[in-house]
């Protein structure tokens, strides 16, 4: 029995679909650049670059159905539509979902201009939204299927899956090499072209073939 010196909050989790247990969160890992038109819309080359990593803990986790107040210290926050792999026992995929990885531009914007990591720009609070997990034994491998992001019902984010750089396999691969995937681990796979802006009163929906949308909306902060 361990005595804290005060209560530890809950541990992070998402609903399993079909399931009334949930799915304990660990890790956050994120794919950069994985898709072409998206790297080059944000001025790289995909076809020199392997995988990159960066990561957001799992407390950024925010579900299907809730409301995102606008984040601190932003002026340009961004939608990213993700496909999401959920990590089991023996590092195993255990299954899938929907992911927006929200990101503050102008901060990470700042942050490449001065050669700085990019934690502040991806790992803020609520900026890893999240759908519930599919069961992979229900989903299959998610190697191909119609990935979309709409605001306000207009489109501006549409792909395929295959058109990954980086499939899923090979994104576990190269994560392996360089920690210790375990369960709870989650990878949200990387984004298509058109991210752009979202402001107070926008609703994002994400949608991937197979996996149903998660929808958000953003609301006005909370702060002053």
């Amino acid at each position: 029995m361990v005595n804290y010196a005060f209560p530890p909050l809950p541990r992070p989790a998402l609903p399993i679909v079909g399931s009334d247990v949930v799915f304990p969160v660990r890790r956050i890992f994120c794919v950069g650049r994985n898709y072409s038109a998206h790297a080059r819309e944000m001025g790289h080359d995909p076809d020199r670059e392997p995988p990159f990593f960066f990561t957001k803990p799992g407390d950024a986790l925010i579900g299907d159905g809730c409301d995102i107040p606008y984040p601190l210290a932003t002026e340009n926050l961004h939608h990213e539509a993700e496909l999401v792999v959920a990590f089991g026992p023996n590092a195993q995929v255990f299954g899938y979902a929907i992911g927006n990885d929200l990101t503050r531009r102008d901060i990470q914007a700042q942050a490449k201009k001065q050669g700085r990591p990019w934690d502040m720009a991806k790992g803020f609070d609520l900026s890893a939204a999240c759908g519930p997990v599919h069961l992979v034994k229900d989903t299959g491998p998610m190697t191909s299927g119609k990935i979309a992001l709409t605001v306000n019902g207009k489109l501006r984010q549409q792909a395929d899956l295959g058109d990954m750089i980086w499939p899923v396999f090979d994104i576990v691969v190269a994560l392996y090499g360089l920690v210790s995937l375990t369960a709870g681990d989650l990878i949200y796979t990387g984004t298509p072209a058109g991210v752009g802006a979202l402001v107070p009163g926008d609703t994002c929906v994400v949608s991937i073939e197979g996996l149903g949308s998660l929808t958000n909306k953003i609301v006005p902060p909370t702060h002053k």
